[in-house]
């Protein structure tokens, strides 16, 4: 049976539902030339699939209006949001769930994403004083939005992947998944369950001595950064007391600086990190095309 045939019989049989998303809208953070790009070359990966456009930045409306306006004429008939942000519980999140229409009252965040992104249209050479950067999007189109990485296994085999990258003896090694992590205390124990969650899947793939997690959360009050910082560095210190090799694997989409605000709080500790965050990866791809089936 042809190579071609066995996919499409493979997709019917395992992805139904995903004929029927028709189109994705990528929502991603965006950062560096080089950080979009590696976005860019996964929807290209996806775009093989199912017709896929990108929204960039921290709840733009400008960004996602547009996406959903080029997805409309690629002539779906329906769209499905992915989130590729590591975590579906932050401000970003419930500011596109607004814009979207699937949240009914605007989060008090809301404001200021939209400053935001008017200040980068501006800066970007775009001017537009009668575009409302506060009020949900206009569509025709039934749009879906799913959850983001959270707990995902896929996610967990690439931390895996990352971890074994720059391991020399598994059974002597701490590893230490660190995300950037967010602001408020609720957030932030949301996050700390998911991503206790791919730690457990990461154990049940590799044998460590042990594997931690934590969340710098670099946007936070400076004393609840200072004791992040503390609660990373005794990790690290730990493993070495235990005599242990240390692995550092930042849980983000891409490297672009948080890794190096990492990297500074360990000033003077042995370790190693990762190459690399979740991107890029071919899984990737895949993930975003269950995720678009699966709702």
């Amino acid at each position: 049976m042809p190579t071609c045939l066995c996919a499409a019989l493979i997709a019917a049989l395992f992805l139904p539902a995903i004929a029927q998303a028709e189109g994705i809208l990528l929502l991603a953070h965006g950062g560096r030339e080089d950080w979009n790009r590696e976005v860019l070359e996964l929807a290209s990966k996806v775009d093989a699939e199912l017709p896929v456009e990108v929204a960039f930045g921290m709840a733009n409306k400008r960004a996602i209006q547009d996406a959903v306006n080029r997805l409309a004429e690629r002539e779906v008939t329906g769209i499905v949001a992915v989130p590729l942000f590591i975590s579906s519980h932050s401000s970003v999140i419930r500011a596109t769930e607004y814009l979207l229409g699937k949240r009914d009252d605007a989060p008090p965040q809301m404001e200021v994403f939209a400053r935001m992104s008017a200040r980068h249209a501006e800066s970007h050479g775009g001017t537009d004083p009668g575009f409302d950067w506060t009020t949900p999007i206009e569509t025709a189109l039934p749009v879906e939005l799913t959850a983001a990485l959270d707990g995902h296994a896929t996610v967990a085999e690439i931390l895996i992947a990352r971890a074994l990258e720059v391991s020399e003896t598994p059974a002597d090694e701490v590893v230490v998944v660190v995300a950037h992590g967010p602001t408020s205390e609720e957030d932030n124990d949301l996050w700390l369950g998911n991503m206790s969650l791919l730690v457990e899947r990461m154990r049940a793939a590799a044998s460590f001595s042990r594997i931690d997690h934590l969340t710098v959360r670099d946007d936070a009050p400076d004393d609840v950064q200072a004791k992040a910082t503390q609660e990373l560095r005794s990790v690290v210190e730990r493993g070495a007391e235990e005599g242990k090799s240390v692995l550092i694997v930042p849980l983000l989409l891409s490297y672009g600086g948080i890794e190096k605000g990492i990297r500074e709080r360990m000033e003077g500790l042995d370790y190693r990190m990762a190459s690399q965050g979740l991107l890029p990866d071919d899984r990737l791809a895949g993930w975003v095309l269950a995720q678009a089936g699966a709702r």
